[in-house]
């Protein structure tokens, strides 16, 4: 499943007792905390996991919210709100605990405002013969409004005070969305006037992955390969799916349902193979969904996450991570990147969605037109990669000069991606892997069919510096199990030649052109 909660009952389903016993862990340590995790990270399904379990102990009582879909006469005032608050709590309780709803009726005359509805929280959990444990779901729907902000701060003064009789409040309190509550203040405020005295300062942090490992990705296979009796290595599937997702909840879900549904029936027996789930993101990089499409609109909607993101993807650059600067704690909140020594994307997926995406704006820019029969496949159905870098130098000579020199500086990688797809597009798929050297190089592996090529594309940076750069591209071609390379580098010397030519080194032939 990848629209909505997932169902144990319907639904195959990754092991996620792990982070629900380290929600309710927190719980029963008294703790106020938001988990704030990208779009589609299972955090609905998780939270209604917490309440199935809370519903299940004799300590505690759970009220659940949604802050979705709220009208927006809820939010012209404080006043307004805590009677929607009010409301939500009551409809919660009438159909599990008679008792407190009851209750909650008698005391509804007297909720007016946000002062009001304080008091009533405390005559609740005094009335309450179990702990109560308020989640709220969705609230990133409230963030650009201040009676949110209000609501908050009075949770904050009555946690603060929780032990005056005057004062009770909820034992726990749960709030589930995108953003933290420091950057939801961010949002309503200007930034350049924005403060970060949260109201929300009370809350513990939630230091617990919400991406999935190996080992709880295998349970679901191992579900679905008995249920349905399809036969897999569940070890090898498991770890491959984390090796391109990093994990990501939808991307796993998404995945295996595509080689459910799609990759399965083509077969003629009944099996799960690596080559089926590659398959599997062959279809998946095609798709238009709301996760991509969330990716992108985040890319768009902000200038220095795409430069950032520009510049790690397609000009090899390195940046360490540091979660308090603001680009880079943007790009976390968003899901775009994940937290490693450097800045990086956070899976394998995304990384190729995105490069897709920044090589349409440069195809369609330069206008490249290529023709429908692929002029390079050999009989073999392998690709003249060759011939492939023979055709880009001459696509670059004849489009571009010395005047664009300051142009390509900046976009020739992308323009030799953008190049390359419509040759492998269907058939292949390539992945980027930034090599942390002098030389700021990009490794490209691409994989055509069964055969793959390793290409090296790097700026001239004099003979040394290309001769250590030779050698680097054999020891990686050895790590690939490959005897053939190829080298594209961008010589911005006047007197350039537009080389080409084959180079042997450690039992290596590489082939390397000059543009």
């Amino acid at each position: 499943n990848v629209t909505g909660r997932c169902y144990p009952d319907l639904h195959y389903m990754m092991d996620n007792s792990a982070k629900i016993q380290f929600i309710l862990n927190l719980i029963e340590k008294q703790s106020y905390f938001v988990i704030n995790r990208p779009r589609q990270y299972g955090k609905t399904t998780a939270l209604f996991a917490v309440e199935e379990k809370l519903l299940q102990t004799d300590k505690y009582v759970p009220i659940r919210l949604n802050f979705q879909g709220i009208d927006q006469k809820w939010y012209k005032s404080d006043s307004n709100f805590a009677k929607m608050l009010y409301q939500q709590i009551a409809n919660y309780l009438e159909f599990q605990n008679k008792t407190l709803f009851d209750f909650v009726e008698l005391q509804r005359k007297n909720v007016s405002d946000m002062n009001s509805f304080s008091v009533f929280i405390t005559k609740l959990v005094h009335f309450s013969a179990k702990k109560l444990v308020l989640l709220i779901d969705e609230v990133d729907a409230s963030g650009n409004y201040m009676p949110f902000l209000s609501f908050l701060g009075m949770l904050r003064t009555k946690y603060l005070d929780r032990t005056s009789l005057h004062n009770y409040t909820f034992y726990s309190v749960v709030l589930v969305g995108v953003h933290d509550v420091k950057s939801l203040k961010y949002k309503i405020r200007k930034p350049e006037n924005a403060q970060y005295d949260s109201p929300w300062n009370i809350a513990v942090n939630f230091e617990t992955e919400m991406e999935f490992n190996p080992t709880e990705i295998a349970p679901m296979l191992a579900d679905y390969s008995q249920a349905e009796n399809v036969s897999m290595n569940v070890k090898e599937i498991s770890e491959k799916l984390y090796f391109y997702t990093s994990g990501y909840p939808f991307l796993v879900s998404r995945l295996c349902q595509i080689m459910a549904e799609k990759v399965l029936p083509q077969k003629q027996i009944k099996t799960w193979e690596v080559e089926d789930l590659e398959k599997a993101i062959q279809i998946i990089q095609k798709e238009v969904n709301t996760n991509f499409e969330s990716l992108i609109k985040n890319l768009e909607n902000h200038q220095d996450l795409y430069d950032l993101v520009f510049n790690m993807l397609m000009n090899g650059k390195i940046f360490s991570f540091d979660p308090h600067q603001e680009t880079i704690r943007k790009g976390m909140i968003y899901g775009i990147f994940r937290q490693e020594k450097q800045v990086e994307i956070h899976n394998r997926i995304y990384e190729q969605i995105v490069y897709n995406y920044l090589v349409s704006n440069v195809e369609t820019k330069q206008k490249l037109v290529f023709e429908t029969e692929n002029p390079f496949l050999l009989p073999d159905q392998s690709l003249d990669f060759e011939r492939v870098l023979q055709r880009f130098q001459a696509y670059m000579k004849e489009n571009f000069n010395q005047k664009d020199k300051d142009f390509l500086e900046k976009q020739w990688r992308l323009i030799f991606l953008a190049f390359i797809k419509p040759i492998i597009n269907g058939k292949g798929f390539d992945f980027k892997e930034t090599q942390i050297s002098d030389e700021k190089r990009l490794d490209v592996v691409i994989t055509y069919g069964k055969f793959k090529y390793v290409v090296e594309l790097k700026i001239w940076r004099g003979q040394d510096y290309h001769e250590k750069g030779v050698l680097q591209l054999a020891d990686y071609l050895e790590k690939q199990s490959l005897k053939t390379g190829f080298l594209v580098i961008f010589d911005p010397r006047k007197e350039q030649i537009w080389q080409q030519k084959w180079i042997e080194t450690e039992e290596k032939r590489i082939f390397a052109i000059w543009v």
